[in-house]
């Protein structure tokens, strides 16, 4: 099984190159799964029920989240009825499902979604621990032909840890949340496909999609101003191919000017 992980799409110029090479790279490499982060896709955070349709139209299937993926008030209410889970680890009442069992033409896809960040709505108290929920969700489905888990973290530590933890157990773990794509694309000793972060797709002139002069005037004279996304100049595609019969994962980007 071939499956394409494309990195998180951040708001409308992440859309936008996706909608514009997404096509042609399934028309290339005709993989049989096609998977994104969803956390960013409205306005640079969030999910709206018409942003998960944009790129399904676009040729996406099936999406996972992170920390941001409720910021749009109502999208708790749409979860249900679309193609994206949410971390399996927070703890309490929250919409969703944390991972799923995908039927494929060519076989039965675990998909997992585990988080390891602290933010405005999730904290240390209702994040449960991510590799123990993990190992959770493998035991009580034994029966599957695949095995993916997008692990949303902070720190690349973390991720190799869940990596390791997992080789052998899973096909593959794939790191998101920080935007900027990693070039230790690997297999490890017994056999599970990673990578510490697959990156975004979004523009290139901006800090993680932010204009930059805001992150800058934040960061150096700490002025604090409303996040707003550079719409304008060259844009990125990030994205992972996995081959699972041959256990060989391999970064696929492009950019557009």
């Amino acid at each position: 099984m071939k499956i394409l992980f494309i990195g998180e799409i951040v708001a409308r110029p992440g859309r936008s190159v996706v909608k514009e090479l997404l096509p042609k790279i399934l028309k290339k490499h005709k993989p049989d799964l096609v998977l994104s982060n969803a956390e960013n896709l409205a306005h640079g955070r969030g999910a709206t029920e018409k942003t998960v349709k944009e790129m399904q139209e676009a040729g996406v299937e099936f999406f996972t989240g992170g920390d941001h993926l409720f910021w749009h008030k109502g999208f708790d209410e749409k979860i249900k009825d679309l193609p994206v889970i949410r971390p399996a680890n927070i703890i309490g009442n929250f919409p969703g499902e944390g991972y799923k069992v995908l039927d494929t033409k060519k076989g039965k896809v675990l998909l997992i979604n585990v988080m390891n960040i602290q933010s405005h709505k999730f904290s240390e108290e209702n994040l449960s621990n991510a590799f123990l929920k993990v190992e959770e969700i493998l035991n009580a489905h034994p029966n599957r032909d695949v095995t993916l888990v997008d692990f949303h973290s902070e720190y690349t530590s973390d991720k190799n840890a869940m990596a390791f933890f997992l080789d052998g157990r899973v096909d593959a773990v794939i790191g998101t949340h920080t935007h900027i794509p990693t070039c230790d694309t690997r297999t490890l000793p017994n056999g599970t496909m990673f990578v510490t972060d697959v990156g975004m797709c979004g523009n290139i002139a901006s800090v993680l999609g932010v204009k930059k002069e805001i992150i800058i005037d934040r960061v150096v004279y700490e002025n604090k101003h409303k996040f707003e996304w550079e719409l304008e100049g060259a844009k990125a595609f990030r994205s992972v191919l996995l081959d699972t019969t041959k256990k060989e994962i391999r970064r696929l980007d492009e950019e557009v000017i």
